[in-house]
């Protein structure tokens, strides 16, 4: 691999040792696949089980699992977060027959014509060349091994969209998906029902107050908080959480094992001991402007639902909450003193954005779609074991607010359409969902029902 720049600015301060040089291979025509030693690694690495079997089953030929995840891992360096013609890329041909095209000479005309027959997309050939060019330029070796000896030494594990761990509520975000999450603790709070709180770093004493009081309520119902872990409201929200005992996730613009502010350092531990700190940045990697704003996207979508709870119309959390409004997602706001510079870009998310308003923990529980009773998003328990798995999955599939047609619930539930519409009457008899027939609609429209 080409050893020029690297994405990580404590590569050349940290002082490591020399990383062995038997990890990666890369055979002349610009293959990177992973040998036995470095497979061992990822094991340490995977959040799955057996993850590097000798070869895939439906291909005895191609690339083992193991290569796949070494893919994923070079990516997460090459990129920068968001990057839609990666994320295409990869969508198109997989991350190693992807990654093996860069780290080769082939033409970006033959890359072109893989692409559109695989995907039937025709991206642009200049800005192919030019993202090609960038990504080479991060094609690091001795870098990269640096990441995955940061992320053993950090405890991490990596999550991809191969594994059975990952969150696929990210889907939504197409192309502009992260390629890899970095986790340290509980990765699999970040596929469970979870509320974004955000707002103002420089948060008043009002904000403070009322963001305690709402994610204390929600923390109630079981379901998980997700936050930025920056200074002010989302501070608050991370430590309402820790504090009640509740699982919360910290998704970071930097690298997971980075603190950042580093005075958080101590909040981030905790976080990462009962709940999950989590980052699609290499280990090691500094928190940047640009990978702050695609930050936010990731929190908008990893959540099922967004709340605003005091914000001036500069703040960064209005970013979130426009990323919430494109994916779809429930985006709620809490008012305050209509004099207040501080509350003011919540009161535009109310005026412009069609945001929920949200005053107090019953308003919050609502706008949820919950209701006093939380029992359906607790941990399982004997009882909510005897729901049928496929009603559970159903449900999740549904939104809060609007509805989905039986096939768009099937494709997001992961099972067969007839399954789906059977496992849909079932609820309805239930009282859990109902149908909303639309005129000249060739198919109706499921809704989830509030319980009482």
């Amino acid at each position: 691999m080409n050893p020029a720049g690297s994405q990580n600015d404590a590569d050349s301060r940290s002082g490591a040792s020399e990383p062995r040089p038997t990890e990666m291979r890369r055979s002349t025509e610009g293959m990177i696949r992973a040998d036995s030693e470095f497979r061992t690694r990822l094991e340490h690495l995977t959040a799955d089980a057996a993850p590097t079997i000798a070869a895939n089953a439906a291909d005895p030929g191609g690339p083992t699992p193991a290569d796949t995840l070494l893919a994923r891992i070079v990516w997460a360096r090459l990129v920068e977060p968001g990057d839609a013609i990666a994320g295409g890329l990869v969508g198109a041909l997989g991350p190693v027959r992807a990654l093996d095209l860069v780290a080769s000479n082939t033409p970006i005309g033959r890359v072109r014509d893989l692409v559109h027959a695989a995907s039937g997309a025709e991206p642009d050939p200049a800005e192919l060349a030019r993202a090609f060019a960038r990504w080479r330029l991060r094609l690091d070796r001795s870098a990269t091994i640096a990441d995955l000896e940061r992320g053993l030494e950090a405890q991490m594990r990596i999550i991809t969209p191969e594994s059975e761990h990952w969150p696929s509520a990210l889907a939504d975000l197409g192309d502009h998906a992260p390629l890899a999450l970095w986790v340290r603790g509980d990765h699999t709070l970040l596929a469970r029902f979870s509320l974004a709180v955000v707002g103002a770093r420089a948060c008043t004493g009002y904000g403070s107050h009322i963001t305690a009081e709402l994610t204390e309520s929600v923390c109630e119902t079981g379901t998980t908080i997700i936050s930025g872990a920056a200074y002010g409201v989302d501070a608050v929200a991370h430590r309402t959480a820790l504090a009640l005992g509740a699982p919360t996730v910290a998704v970071l613009a930097g690298g997971a094992d980075r603190p950042y502010p580093s005075s958080h350092g101590p909040l981030l531990e905790r976080i990462s001991e009962s709940g999950a700190v989590c980052s699609e940045m290499v280990p090691g990697s500094a928190p940047t402007r640009w990978r702050f704003l695609q930050r936010n996207r990731s929190i908008a979508a990893l959540a099922r639902a967004t709340l605003v709870t005091e914000a001036g119309v500069r703040s960064g959390s209005l970013n979130t909450a426009g990323h919430a409004a494109e994916l779809g997602r429930a985006l709620g706001a809490v008012p305050g003193p209509v004099t207040s510079a501080a509350s003011a870009g919540c009161h535009r998310l109310l005026r412009e954005y069609g945001a929920t308003l949200v005053t107090n923990g019953a308003e919050v529980r609502e706008f949820l779609g919950l209701s006093n009773d939380p029992a359906l998003f607790e941990a399982e328990t004997p009882e909510t074991a005897r729901q049928p798995a496929r009603h559970r999955r159903v449900l999740d599939a549904l939104p809060l607010r609007g509805g989905r047609t039986a096939m768009e619930a099937a494709r997001r539930a992961g099972l067969d359409v007839a399954d789906t519409r059977f496992a849909l009457a079932e609820l309805e008899l239930l009282g859990a969902v109902a149908r909303r027939e639309t005129p000249g609609a060739a198919e109706c429209h499921w809704v989830l029902l509030r319980r009482q």
